[in-house]
């Protein structure tokens, strides 16, 4: 089968990229070939390149602008569908935000203060789009998308379009439905109140502050690089396992803040990957915990 002659079926040529290098599209800056890598523009197009894919047996992966995703070093057999750039549609009705899967927390943190909304000052510094919030609950500072989410929009694994509201969605830690059986988010309707711009951007701005401060934001990574153990913090255990700062290669435990794993000195996957082994077994071995990373690893390592 000729993939390419299927996807420009699909697509616009210029939204085709072949042997693209995954560095280029996530933030720890790691990653080898996918051997195709495109960008859809409407919901019609998501739909057909994953019912192509599905119908050929051709492995696929959604990113968004790649936070949390370490891709490895020899690439990826398969398509990657980038909801980001060309599906980041925002719009704020009343106390309600709609966007599509592939907008940035930060934009439509600004978008929502614009429109003097709160409820989202939590999730504003979370340096990823909607659809992997959506995905994995994500949360900070006390809040979840699940507090705030009305509903979403989802392409289901039989290939249709559906909306779940936040019930249907099984929101936990880091967790979701959408996860569970494959959907794809598509968008979501966001419910906040109203409040005043002042305060709300004043308290956006704390956020900012706290996390420029504790978090190593000076270095390529996917984020916080492992799971919340229950009672307790991953990187309190790791520093109490001695690892603050270890390195393998150019990956090291980040001496800012001991749950982030950083790329250093250009670090390889597989060296991130090593890394991430070690850490986990000798904080189990000092502590009795088990960490279970956070970060989704996809591709040949």
């Amino acid at each position: 089968m000729d993939i390419l002659k299927e996807l420009v079926l699909i697509l616009d040529k210029k939204n085709i990229y072949i042997n693209e290098m995954m560095s280029k599209h996530t933030t720890f800056r790691i990653g080898g070939p996918a051997d195709y890598f495109v960008t859809p523009e409407k919901v019609e197009e998501v739909c057909n390149v994953v019912k192509l894919c599905k119908e050929h047996s051709i492995p696929y992966y959604i990113v968004g602008n790649g936070s949390n995703l370490l891709v490895g070093d020899k690439g990826f057999r398969g398509v990657i569908i980038s909801l980001y750039k060309n599906m980041c549609e925002i719009r704020c009705e009343g106390t309600h935000v709609y966007a599509q899967a592939g907008a940035l927390l930060s934009k439509i943190g600004a978008k929502a203060c614009a429109a003097s909304l709160t409820g989202f000052e939590f999730a504003a510094g979370i340096p990823g789009t909607l659809g992997g919030a959506v995905m994995m609950n994500a949360g900070a500072y006390g809040g979840e998308m699940k507090h705030i989410l009305a509903s979403a929009t989802v392409l289901t694994g039989e290939g249709e379009i559906k909306t779940l509201c936040v019930d249907e969605l099984e929101l936990g830690y880091r967790t979701s439905i959408i996860g569970k059986k494959n959907y794809v988010v598509l968008e979501a309707d966001i419910r906040l109140e109203k409040g005043e711009e002042s305060q709300i951007r004043a308290y956006m701005n704390e956020l900012k502050d706290k996390r420029v401060t504790k978090q190593p934001l000076a270095f390529p990574s996917a984020g916080s690089t492992f799971k919340r153990p229950e009672g307790n913090f991953a990187g309190k255990l790791i520093d109490e396992a001695g690892l603050r700062g270890f390195r393998v290669g150019g990956a090291q435990v980040s001496e800012k803040h001991c749950g982030f794993v950083i790329s250093n000195k250009d670090a390889t996957a597989s060296e991130v990957v090593e890394l991430i082994k070690q850490v986990v077994d000798k904080v189990e071995e000092t502590s009795g915990v088990r960490l279970e990373p956070e970060v989704k690893m996809i591709g040949e390592f």
